[in-house]
């Protein structure tokens, strides 16, 4: 926003501020100076400023808003200027002429004035003067009055036609109004060009013939030509959210739907169109208006914010008064003054030392917490007369559980030689699961659905790696999945999810590569469990999804109850459809059930060293193939004694001497105790008593 010093000055002293000073002052204030201009206009030379203004400060987008912001800055009071001055009488006509609108989502106000015999559009030369300071070329016609309107009060006019208006209209009583068209229009604007407008657009109406699209732009058949002599204008406060999605919807954008989009407030309007009007009569003494239509919501009561003196010290800190024996923060008396600068009503509380302030209409969107209070206070003291040095710490911050178990997950994954990877939580239809969930409006098909499992992806990226060429690459990646609850809602939870194997090893130089079997996969997750402080039962998957080897798959529980993931061999078929490898395998965890399971374990329990020796028994035996390692490993542990410190699977054997269905295993058991030599003869017994268990309660027969 282009704004000459001279048209400052007109309205604020500021003869004697140096233009340095100004520039500092509105900088340090919000407003940054972009560019200092200096142009010839008329042989006289004008200094002008390029200001940047806050989105959220609608009122300071005229001269007459950064006028008043620089008297508030430098604590100057507002000329007196004559041409500013409205007729009371008038303003009071209009007030008194109000018709409440009802509750409306998009018009808050809506002024419409008739004014007859205009012949002269022609604009004065120190208007055009400073519509070119501007950066505004003049055209010498009615768009010169609105052009500068605009820059002097921020009020965006729409002006009509009113000789073209009547034709149109039976009645000759005018009733202009918001209104909605009953079905698909197609409307013609004044730029020339047909929009289709729905029952959604806003229309500005007389006696139900539209004449307007709300806030942005006139209609052709009722837009001022050099022979027109008497005009409507309008002047409304619209909802900025409505005007700009009704803009964007048209592909339209104009000088006055870019003003409504700032929201801006009823304050000034009829003071801006009395203003419009007087500048008319210049060149047309003998005009006449007529108020038309006056419509307005009820004004909603201000709104009142609470300072507390203690939080604004607490918050802007000790100002650069400040020794090293006397710490010194703004003064109460000075508070109230920038208050009163900034035309706030207040009441100080002595004994609970804060102001309750009431907030004006044209602030009220910029100002709704006690911390934009404390922002504007910093604002007019100045953010540099304060200090910088930082408040000594009290508290000292530790790091989340959850930062914790992913830097303590992402090392253990690190060490075992896995990459972390990235991927979208956004995926398309052509997953491997099923049970992804589409979205209504996705962007493209590509990105449809939101991911139910990380897995689809990390198989993907060993697919199109394995394609161009380049080796397997082992990763994990923690995200984001998505599925619907019981509740026939929607929810999300955060997995760890893992792709590992696929590639063959030579043990020595002199044996052939082999490729990571189930089991050795399966230590790998065995160690990390470990790292972790994890007990983890692993279950036979009953019904794994399409993803995994229908044999070769785990679910693994904590001992707990809680269900942590899932662990397994990529399916054959799935493997054979993207070439790739067979001995690849997958794990997807919830990671929320780790975080809860590591905080339980954050006490380290320390276990003293033995020094007694340990006794080694093997025990073989068949048992029928579905009776799982881990199920006989904790029933030995439960009847073992307190002696039996290890229990390990030597051997698997299957063969024509075994039963069909059946297999024979061989068992390590180690027994040691923290506080004697163990005799032989009560190990015997213990294993005797242990080998008759899984007799009885897995139907386990002994081989010797």
């Amino acid at each position: 926003m282009q704004i000459s010093i001279s048209w400052i000055n007109e309205l604020i002293d500021i003869e004697n501020v140096k233009l340095e000073d100004l520039i500092d002052k509105l900088t340090l204030g919000g407003f940054e100076v972009e560019e200092v201009l200096e142009l010839e206009i008329n042989n006289k030379k004008e200094t002008v400023l390029d200001i940047s203004a806050t989105a959220n400060r609608s009122d300071s987008l005229s001269v007459q808003g950064i006028s008043s912001e620089i008297g508030t800055l430098l604590n100057k009071q507002p000329k007196n200027v004559p041409y500013l001055q409205t007729n009371t009488s008038w303003t009071e006509t209009v007030k008194n002429s109000t018709v409440n609108l009802p509750e409306n989502e998009t018009c808050e106000t809506l002024l419409a004035v008739a004014v007859k015999n205009v012949t002269d559009f022609s604009s004065p030369q120190w208007l055009k003067n400073k519509l070119i300071s501007s950066g505004l070329t003049p055209a010498n016609d009615l768009s010169d009055f609105q052009n500068y309107i605009v820059l002097e009060t921020g009020y965006p006019f729409m002006v009509y036609d009113f000789e073209k208006i009547n034709s149109k209209v039976d009645n000759k009583k005018l009733n202009v109004s918001i209104s909605k068209p009953n079905t698909t229009l197609d409307f013609l604007a004044s730029n020339n060009l047909n929009y289709e407008l729905t029952t959604f657009n806003e229309l500005i109406s007389v006696n139900d013939i539209p004449i307007g699209i709300a806030g942005i732009i006139e209609g052709q058949d009722f837009m001022c030509t050099a022979e027109t002599n008497s005009l409507l204008i309008e002047g409304s406060i619209f909802n900025a959210a409505k005007i700009r999605k009704q803009s964007r919807e048209l592909g339209l954008r104009t000088e006055q739907s870019a003003r409504h989009e700032k929201s801006l407030k009823t304050t000034y309007l009829i003071e801006a169109t009395y203003r419009l009007i007087s500048l008319l009569r210049i060149k047309n003494p003998n005009l006449s208006c007529q108020l038309i239509t006056y419509l307005a919501t009820e004004q909603k009561p201000l709104n009142s914010i609470v300072l507390n003196y203690k939080t604004l010290n607490e918050t802007l800190g000790p100002t650069i008064e400040t020794t090293e024996t006397e710490i010194h923060y703004i003064p109460l008396e000075l508070i109230n003054n920038y208050l009163e600068r900034l035309n706030f009503a207040f009441s100080f509380n002595e004994r609970e030392q804060n102001w309750e302030i009431k907030i004006p209409h044209l602030r009220s969107d910029d100002i709704t917490r006690e911390i934009d209070l404390i922002e504007e206070i910093g604002r007019l003291h100045g953010f540099n007369n304060f200090l910088t040095t930082l408040p000594k710490l009290k508290n000292v911050g530790n790091e989340d559980l959850s930062y914790k178990t992913r830097k303590k997950l992402t090392s253990c994954l690190l060490n075992i030689g896995l990459n972390e990877l990235t991927h979208y939580s956004l995926v398309n239809e052509k997953t491997f699961v099923a049970n992804d969930l589409e979205l209504i409006n996705p962007l493209s098909a590509e990105f449809a659905n939101l991911r139910s499992s990380i897995l689809p992806s990390l198989i993907k990226t060993v697919e199109e790696n394995v394609k161009q060429g380049n080796s397997m690459i082992e990763g994990f990646e923690y995200g984001h999945v998505f599925f619907k609850n019981a509740d026939d809602g929607f929810a999300e939870k955060e997995n760890i999810a893992g792709i590992f194997g696929g590639t063959k090893t030579k043990l020595s130089w002199s044996t052939n590569p082999i490729s990571l079997n189930w089991f050795e996969a399966k230590g790998k997750l065995e160690e990390l469990f470990e790292q972790l402080s994890l007990q983890v039962n692993w279950t036979k998957s009953i019904n794994p999804n399409n993803i995994f080897h229908p044999y070769k798959t785990s679910e693994l529980s904590l001992e707990n109850g809680s269900t942590l993931g899932v662990f397994g061999q990529i399916s054959p078929l799935l493997a054979d459809e993207l070439n790739i490898d067979k001995e690849i395998y997958l794990f997807e965890f919830n990671l929320g059930v780790i975080e809860k399971q590591i905080q339980k374990n954050q006490l380290a329990i320390y276990k003293p060293y033995v020094i007694y020796p340990k006794i080694v028994k093997d025990i073989a035996f068949i048992v029928h193939q579905d009776i799982a390692f881990a199920e006989l490993k904790k029933a030995l542990h439960l009847n073992g004694t307190q002696y039996l410190s290890e229990v390990n699977l030597l051997d698997e054997y299957r063969g024509n001497t075994i039963p069909e269905d059946h297999v024979s295993l061989c068992l390590q058991l180690i027994f040691q105790s923290e506080k004697k030599t163990l005799q032989t003869k009560e190990i015997e017994v213990i294993v005797e008593n242990l080998q008759l268990l899984l007799n009885e309660k897995f139907g386990a027969l002994l081989r010797t």
